[in-house]
């Protein structure tokens, strides 16, 4: 039978209502209770690193439950992660350049509602998490949600209240989870790994264009970070109206060694600078990355992982559009 380890961070799966409102209160050993039957499956044992809302985890969260997996990696044939939904898609992505190429797999899942409701979401999402986490084909770091399998560098919360929370954006579901059956499409097996990190640069800042947007909020921005996501509209671009000079204040900054990100606030397809003018000119007169298909969780993690390997520019674009776990199509340069 194969081993499970359950790393316990709290979300509304381990939440009681309180005076003011659901908290985190439940321990991963008081979940498994719920779903007694989860012990056919697998050998579970227990981790609780601690017990969040997800709203308040942050990247030394991310840097400790990857610690977590990398000092039981050995002991265990799969790792199960309960999680809050508002972050975890930023968590499942972070683990994910933080834990490179494992062969086993590394699960997060979570639940729209605490596991104690009348009606909740969060026993099977539990059921189907362990499931995958016995999977040997399944590989790699994941959601698991709402019957979907969705890759680590890929999810995305769509839907604030239904069971239905996660998307993935941009590329298909790894699998499907039907009754208690696996039913798997996409082969996640690395050729060799795993590869841990811990280190991550946590100077990265994001600013979403709407329409008006003062040109120094990006300098302001940037003089306070040393990476900066721009978020612009459609296929992406910067606006030249008058009194916003936005191309001098990111080529100012680039001189300075900053790093400049754009990407589209459009959910689907991704960015192509080459379009229209207001990108153009970005993209051939200037040395910025663009995001392309990935999503702004994706970007915003694999950005800090980069610079916490390094602050050479070129390391940097180099590093940045080399493929982790499907964030970004390989045919892009």
């Amino acid at each position: 039978m194969k081993r499970v380890l359950m790393i316990g961070t709290g979300g509304t799966i381990a939440s009681e209502m309180t005076e003011e409102g659901y908290a985190p209160e439940l321990t991963a050993e008081k979940l498994l209770g719920y779903v007694p039957d989860i012990s056919g499956l697998c050998r579970v044992d227990c981790r609780q690193l601690f017990n969040l809302d997800s709203t308040n985890i942050t990247p030394s969260h991310w840097v400790e439950i990857a610690r977590c997996v990398r000092e039981n990696y050995d002991d265990y044939d799969g790792f199960v992660i309960s999680h809050g939904t508002d972050t975890m898609a930023y968590t499942a992505a972070a683990l994910s350049y933080l834990i490179q190429d494992s062969p086993k797999p590394i699960i997060l899942t979570g639940s729209q509602k605490p596991i104690g409701s009348e009606t909740t979401d969060s026993k099977t999402n539990l059921r189907d998490s362990f499931i995958c986490a016995s999977s040997d084909r399944l590989a790699g770091v994941m959601i698991v949600f709402n019957g979907k399998v969705i890759m680590g560098t890929r999810a995305r919360k769509t839907h604030s209240k239904s069971f239905q929370a996660f998307s993935s954006i941009n590329y298909p579901f790894i699998a499907v989870l039907q009754d208690g059956i696996l039913m798997q499409y996409i082969d996640t097996k690395p050729e060799g790994g795993p590869v841990f990190y811990d280190r991550l640069d946590t100077k990265v800042g994001l600013v979403k264009m709407i329409p008006g947007t003062n040109a120094d909020l990006i300098s302001y921005m940037l003089e306070r970070n040393d990476a900066l996501i721009i978020e612009s509209f459609g296929v992406g671009g910067l606006p030249g109206y008058e009194g916003a000079d936005f191309y001098s204040a990111i080529e100012d900054a680039v001189e300075k060694g900053k790093t400049v990100l754009v990407t589209t606030q459009v959910q689907h397809e991704g960015s192509d600078l080459t379009v229209y003018h207001v990108g153009h000119r970005l993209k051939k007169g200037l040395s910025i990355l663009e995001a392309y298909d990935m999503t702004t969780e994706a970007a915003v993690a694999k950005l800090m992982w980069v610079l916490g390997q390094s602050k050479d520019p070129k390391k940097i674009r180099e590093l940045f559009y080399r493929p982790v776990a499907h964030d970004i199509l390989s045919t892009i340069k």
